[in-house]
């Protein structure tokens, strides 16, 4: 089986260096004097989407991870339940952020993921297009803020537009070398072998 992730608590010190959140119950995206604004209603639906879709995409990758895991895949696989833990840290920073401004959270059920997902670049390749569909997501996100006027949400999501960035240039690179290597076999289990050293 794949080498297990430590607990998340051991990542905390990292996780807050890179913004992701782990809650230990002090509010966050408090306005100044303590008292927090009302989210305007239809930017409160849609942040309670984008919860549940950070959510179905944590789904989405750990069943990667699995796949892959049962193709002897173990550094994909690896790779994969880092990239499921991130996911369920975004959702739980926009969980904090709706608590903080005085809302609660209107819970959606998240789609079930595929089971197999084809080969490496196959996966990498679905993995992109995730992505690219989570940024178009956000920016939408953002837009709605600013058409809203609600100032402290745009901020708020400015994190997740620069964090698309880098996830997208992240995969990227992983599908540009696996097709690069994709007719030897040997060169692609390197790339396994490399990418299973990924961390929280």
């Amino acid at each position: 089986s794949a080498a297990k992730l430590p607990g998340p608590l051991a990542h905390a010190g990292s996780h807050r260096r890179r913004g992701l959140p782990y809650y230990d119950g002090a509010p966050r995206w408090t306005l100044r004097g303590g008292e927090a604004s009302m989210i305007p209603e239809k930017l409160k639906a849609a942040l309670d989407e984008h919860v549940s879709a950070e959510i179905a995409a944590a789904y989405l990758y750990l069943a990667m991870s699995a796949d892959f895991e049962s193709k002897a895949f173990k550094g994909f696989a690896r790779w994969m339940r880092v990239q499921f833990h991130e996911e369920m840290a975004h959702a739980l920073k926009v969980v904090d952020y709706v608590l903080s401004r005085g809302a609660t959270i209107a819970w959606k059920d998240a789609k079930g993921p595929a089971t197999s997902f084809g080969s490496p670049l196959e996966t990498f390749e679905k993995t992109l297009a995730h992505e690219k569909e989570v940024t178009a997501r956000v920016n939408r996100l953002y837009q709605l803020a600013a058409a809203e006027g609600d100032t402290a949400t745009q901020v708020f999501l400015q994190w997740f537009v620069t964090e698309q960035v880098e996830e997208e240039a992240r995969v990227s690179e992983i599908v540009d070398k696996i097709r690069m290597v994709s007719d030897r076999p040997g060169s692609v289990l390197y790339l396994d072998k490399e990418y299973g050293k990924r961390t929280l």
